[in-house]
């Protein structure tokens, strides 16, 4: 039975080294989670890669303390210089405004390859005796700071999502000599991971499959599952693999397969703008990466003011323009009567300073997560062409086969990691920029100058693999997902139905659907853009809310657009020490969100039917 059957603290999907999610099977256990019950915490291998640290990325950060850590030092590893410098910044300034000096020390790693064999391997930089041969070294770049500002660091790590990833820690592992892991510091036990299967040969006689009786999808082991026959592009190829993402997310891809050569001939954009490039987009290695360098882009590209929050976002999001830059307005519904109230605050500011534009930019997602609401986009274009601010659009949830909303916005942000790879084995992100855009100019050169390639060289190779054919799985999920919402729907109070618990879907074709229905893509052939794989829904009792969880026969953790369906109790995990604030914006404490996935569509419908009588089943 998926999900039920996997273990509390085990990835998601089962047998998966990089899962980026984790199971969390029941409504007790996510409470658990956010109250740090070591029953939960304790079982716990993986999770969400921004909010739990990888047990391979832990071994190297406990080498590296081990290596050039002072007494009561830890530290946190990032892929750049930069990335580096930005994290002590950010725990100067927090530390500061907590009324602490706080000392914090860089160091820049070396990894020889060739030296596997002696003991000097891991060195600083300066003290690298292989004469600094970029072509031969591993660079990883470490920072250092007392273990009370641990909270300080790990924020950063969260809301930025630019640390070092688990596939790039284990690479800097396989290059180091064998050294036992360091013990948690909590536990004082070794992390545990399930281990890859020694069998290297990648035949299907050589692998166990089995087939799930709920879903009919195959269950293969996690280096199988992976390497997918061995059709990844070899990591030599990584540059290819980058150029095919850039190429695909742009719209401008003629053969969508691992065959991209800089001479293939390519179509005008289909994005609604047709002289868009792979030039105009750019990787992050992961979606928040992403928003947060559309953020300091804006930031440094234009004159800093602050920035507007439209709708109920992702709460990374908001705490990005909250806490970098001169802050944030937050219209945390994102219905109309909010643009209403966002013009009247743009001609109080224009009028208090007529010499610069009253905010910086205007963040929304289209839809929202986790309430599913469109913005209404030609509306705020108008705004931002009148008072000249920025537009950031968050495609994530609607995703450029669905939805174009690029033309309305000066920057589109996505994370990669959820539909667009669907295995939920890799994390990435975009950005593109509009080359229509009033401020492209300044936005490109400032991007040129300052754009780091941090997208790790294997990440890219997997999520190039797994994206072959998202148009074709998403057409798939979209079509799920309209079934299930519609039967779930017809049980609602909003459908009169007798003794109903569901009290309201939100799903973006019931929820603000004239806003979301012009933005839907008409492809060739007649095919129409659908309404995306995430839905919401919540309930008259939070008894019925954690039924119906709790007997919904699915994976259940973090994360969604994964290509198996995957629900959570999204304001307990997202929202659980401001549940009362989220609530006022529409997020109640019993809200369930769910990402459909690629099953079978008549037996998705009947595990929902079951978990819905087991919600019905609590009415007193």
């Amino acid at each position: 039975m998926t999900g039920s059957s996997v273990a509390l603290g085990s990835p998601v999907p089962p047998f998966t080294p990089h899962a980026i999610s984790v199971s969390l099977p029941t409504w007790r256990d996510n409470i658990g989670y956010e109250e740090g019950d070591r029953r939960v915490v304790d079982a716990m291998v993986c999770g969400y890669p921004r909010f739990f640290i990888h047990p391979s990325i832990k071994k190297l950060a406990g080498i590296c303390e081990q290596r050039f850590g002072l007494q009561g030092e830890q530290c946190l590893l990032f892929p750049t210089h930069k990335t580096a410098e930005q994290c002590r910044s950010f725990i100067s300034k927090v530390s500061s405004q907590e009324g602490k000096l706080i000392s914090t020390r860089l160091i820049h790693l070396m990894i020889c390859p060739a030296g596997k064999a002696k003991k000097g391997v891991l060195v600083d930089f300066n003290d690298c005796g292989c004469n600094n041969d970029s072509a031969s070294l591993l660079d990883i770049h470490i920072v250092l700071f007392p273990s009370e500002t641990y909270h300080i660091a790990k924020q950063f790590w969260q809301h930025t999502g630019s640390g070092i990833s688990s596939r790039s820690a284990e690479h800097c592992l396989s290059l180091l000599p064998d050294i036992s892991p360091p013990r948690s510091p909590t536990t004082g036990t070794v992390p545990r991971y399930p281990q890859k299967a020694s069998n290297r040969h990648y035949s299907v006689k050589d692998r166990k499959v089995t087939q799930d009786p709920h879903f009919g999808v195959e269950s293969l082991d996690g280096d199988y599952l992976e390497e997918r026959y061995g059709r990844n592009l070899p990591v030599a190829a990584s540059a290819k693999a980058k150029r095919a993402l850039r190429r695909r997310i742009s719209g401008v891809l003629v053969r969508d397969n691992a065959a991209v050569s800089p001479s293939d001939n390519l179509i005008p954009s289909t994005r609604g703008i047709k002289e868009l490039s792979e030039d105009d987009v750019y990787l992050y290695p992961t979606g928040m990466n992403a928003i947060w360098n559309a953020h300091q882009l804006a930031l440094s590209a234009l004159r800093p003011a602050k920035s507007v929050c439209f709708g109920f976002p992702y709460t990374d999001t908001l705490k990005v323009l909250q806490k970098w830059g001169p802050g944030c307005h937050f219209f945390g519904h994102g219905l109309d009567n909010d643009i209403d109230q966002l013009e009247i605050l743009l001609d109080a500011e224009s009028k208090s300073n007529p010499s610069k534009p009253p905010i910086l930019a205007l963040f929304t997602e289209f839809p929202s997560n986790p309430l599913l609401r469109s913005a209404d986009l030609p509306r705020l274009r108008k705004l931002a062409d009148k008072y000249d601010f920025l537009i950031v659009i968050d495609e994530t949830i609607g995703n450029f086969m669905n939805v174009e909303v690029l033309p309305f916005a000066d920057m589109v942000v996505s994370s990669l990691t959820k539909v667009f790879s669907g295995a939920s084995n890799v994390m990435g992100g975009s950005l593109v920029l509009n080359p229509r855009g009033r401020h492209y100019v300044a936005l490109e050169a400032k991007l040129r100058d300052s754009y780091e390639d941090c997208y790790f060289d294997q990440d890219a190779i997997f999520l190039e693999r797994n994206s072959r054919d998202f148009d074709r799985r998403i057409r798939v999920i979209d079509v799920n997902a309209e079934a299930v919402c519609d039967f779930l729907l017809t049980h609602s109070v909003a459908k009169d139905y007798p003794g109903a618990v569901v009290k309201e879907v939100f799903y973006p074709k019931y929820t603000t659907p004239n806003h979301y229905e012009e933005r839907r893509i008409e492809h060739s052939g007649g095919i129409v853009g659908g309404y995306g794989g995430l839905f919401s829904i919540t309930f008259t009792s939070n008894e019925a809310s954690k039924a119906f969880f709790d007997n919904l026969q699915c994976h259940k953790g973090p994360s969604l657009g994964t290509n198996f369906t995957l629900a959570s109790p999204f304001a307990i995990l997202a929202h659980f020490t401001e549940l009362d604030w989220a609530a006022e914006y529409g997020v109640e404490a019993g809200l369930v969100r769910v990402s459909v996935g690629m099953e079978e569509t008549s037996i998705l419908l009947k595990a929902f039917e079951t978990a819905l009588l087991a919600a019905e089943a609590t009415r007193a």
